[in-house]
């Protein structure tokens, strides 16, 4: 028996994990002693989310379910489509970091040297990367069943269950995203597949505007026949009845066994089971040697990613200008030195497949939500529900704004990581360099954070100064979200790492997510306190406009000052 103990701790995977875990449990205790006062915020916040979260849901379902008739089909066709929504977002996110996790990441090109079968790498890759892509559904998807479970009155088994179920779940996007990844990977280089994968998100943002557009419901029907009027509302959303997808499998077992139908629900909880493991155990005894493969292939490119550049030089001369320089050429006011330095950091973005990509994906479906708003403008007549809308409208736009500078510009500066010396040996300096960075990232999320707000609110009609208003909102507040990622980011850098997902997923990129979340909904508050279509006194209009300044002011340019004030004591 000890020695099969033994033999089970040698284990090259059971090793990976120990030590990992061993390693971030560390890491957890030392964030904890180097900053009482920045961990006890990023708990208040997390707990004041959970339960902000539970009581939005409890209340919500509890209204529903007030309906006669209605309440149940509501609720079973709500969380029909929300775990339909949020398998599709596992999906991308499984694919975003498996990729590179895999064929991005130091640790795994330390491992390949290793007398480590592959299939062992790739399978602690996996875990990992299933972990990374899947900890924020966990903490979404908590609040709403214990809300669902409440209003329901289900019996104590529904809640160990259910989390059962959802363990599984994860596991099926998370092989998806894999193998994707793997595929992607192996076949990247060739430009049949680069123009099929340009074409196919294309075609998939423009399925998705044109699925999406409501049909307007009869003004008779409405009043008269309810259920058909519901069914017509509905009937986006039937692709989530589809008894093919797993989230049809947990969504039936979770509404079957609230409802005492034991037998249905444990037919639909075998049928998942039996996929997580067939296709889990596909995955750990079969994708270890195409990973290798597609390992090798990547690592012995000349280069990665698509091939289409903004480079106009010849091998001949290697140094004639080229589209970006053209363009940057054209701005008055930029020197030389920054004009190279904005051309570096466009193209890094454009190598990246995985961040421009995400940044497509994710304003693109805003983008097909807002340009579906003229199919229901003409049944907003009230003044309320117009600004709420454009009001939920702009706390959308400003979320997906924060995901992505956390995500994206908040690293920026320990992805220099050793290379920071050379880099701050330029004659341009850190300062300027991260001022470059700011400017950059400010100006390029504003083109489409402000395109994508003035365009909702045309389409609802607003007149031209409430435009001007929430253009300059918007405007404010992706140069504040930008300072605060930029800051933090030279705040809490962490060179040693490469990959920007464990970056992101550090304290300072915690912070950094925390932070922007309290910015936007304190921002909507006082705004909404501003005014917001309700008939207020000035004095009300001026509290509320100097308090989002203010607080603009302060959790943009604050952090973005005293990060530009650490780098003159900066030691890379």
């Amino acid at each position: 028996m000890s020695a099969l103990v033994a033999k089970l701790k040698s284990a090259p995977l059971l090793l990976l994990l120990r030590v990992n875990a061993v390693h971030s449990w560390r890491r957890l205790l030392d964030v904890r002693k180097q900053s009482r006062l920045l961990t006890g915020i990023i708990a208040l916040f997390m707990a004041g989310y959970l339960g902000m979260a539970f009581a939005l849901f409890y209340y919500g379902l509890k209204f529903i379910a007030k309906f006669p008739g209605l309440g149940a089909v509501l609720t079973e066709r709500l969380i029909f489509t929300l775990f339909a929504f949020l398998f599709a977002l596992l999906l991308l996110s499984n694919l975003i970091i498996a990729y590179t996790n895999l064929f991005r990441n130091r640790e795994t090109a330390f491992l390949l040297t290793l007398p480590v079968s592959s299939a062992t790498i790739f399978q602690w890759k996996f875990i990992e990367s299933l972990i990374l892509a899947s900890w924020a559904f966990l903490f979404l998807i908590a609040p709403l069943l214990l809300a669902f479970g409440l209003v329901r009155d289900v019996p104590w088994h529904f809640y160990p269950l259910t989390g059962l179920l959802i363990a599984l779940f994860i596991i099926l996007p998370g092989v998806f995203g894999a193998a994707l990844a793997i595929a992607i990977g192996r076949h990247l280089d060739r430009k049949s597949f680069q123009i099929l994968l340009v074409l196919l998100a294309v075609t998939l943002l423009a399925f998705v505007a044109f699925w999406w557009k409501g049909n307007p419901v009869d003004e008779d029907v409405l009043n008269q026949r309810t259920l058909q009027a519901l069914d017509q509302l509905l009937a986006k959303t039937r692709f989530t009845m589809f008894p093919f997808l797993p989230s049809y499998w947990l969504s039936s077992f979770t509404l079957q066994w609230a409802d005492g139908i034991w037998r249905s629900a444990l037919f639909f909880a075998a049928v998942l089971l039996s996929n997580t493991l067939f296709f889990g155990s596909l995955a750990f005894t079969r994708f270890g040697n195409l990973f290798y493969d597609t390992a090798s292939a990547v690592q012995s490119r000349a280069g990665s990613g698509f091939k289409f550049s903004f480079s106009g030089g010849s091998k001949k001369n290697s140094h004639t200008p080229g589209f970006l320089e053209n363009c940057f050429a054209k701005i008055p006011g930029l020197s030389p030195a920054t004009r190279a330095l904005a051309v570096k950091d466009v193209r890094m973005f454009w190598r990246d497949t995985t961040q421009w990509g995400q940044s497509v994906m994710f304003f693109g479906l805003l983008g097909a939500y807002i340009l579906n708003l003229r199919s229901f403008t003409h049944q907003l007549t009230s003044p309320f529900w117009i600004h709420a809308v454009a009001f939920l409208n702009l706390g959308a736009c400003a979320f997906n704004l924060a995901s992505l500078t956390t995500r994206f510009v908040f690293p920026q500066f320990s992805l220099e990581g050793r290379r920071m010396w050379i880099v701050g040996m330029s004659p341009l300096g850190l300062p300027r360099i991260v001022q470059t960075k700011y400017w950059l990232a400010s100006s390029a999320s504003l083109i489409v954070t402000l395109g994508l707000v003035v365009l909702s609110c045309w389409l609802l009609k607003m007149p031209w100064s409430d435009i001007g208003f929430f253009g300059a909102v918007i405007t404010v507040m992706t140069f504040t979200l930008n300072g605060l990622a930029v800051g933090l980011g030279v705040l809490y850098p962490n060179v040693k790492e490469a990959n920007p997902n464990k970056i992101v997923s550090g304290f300072g990129g915690t912070l950094c997510f925390v932070l922007s979340s309290v910015y936007i909904i304190a921002s909507l508050a006082l705004l909404i306190l501003a005014g917001g279509g309700l008939r207020v006194g000035p004095e009300w209009v001026l509290a509320g406009v100097l308090g989002f300044t203010l607080l603009s002011f302060v959790i943009g340019w604050v952090p973005l000052k005293m990060g530009l004030s650490q780098l003159k004591n900066f030691e890379a």
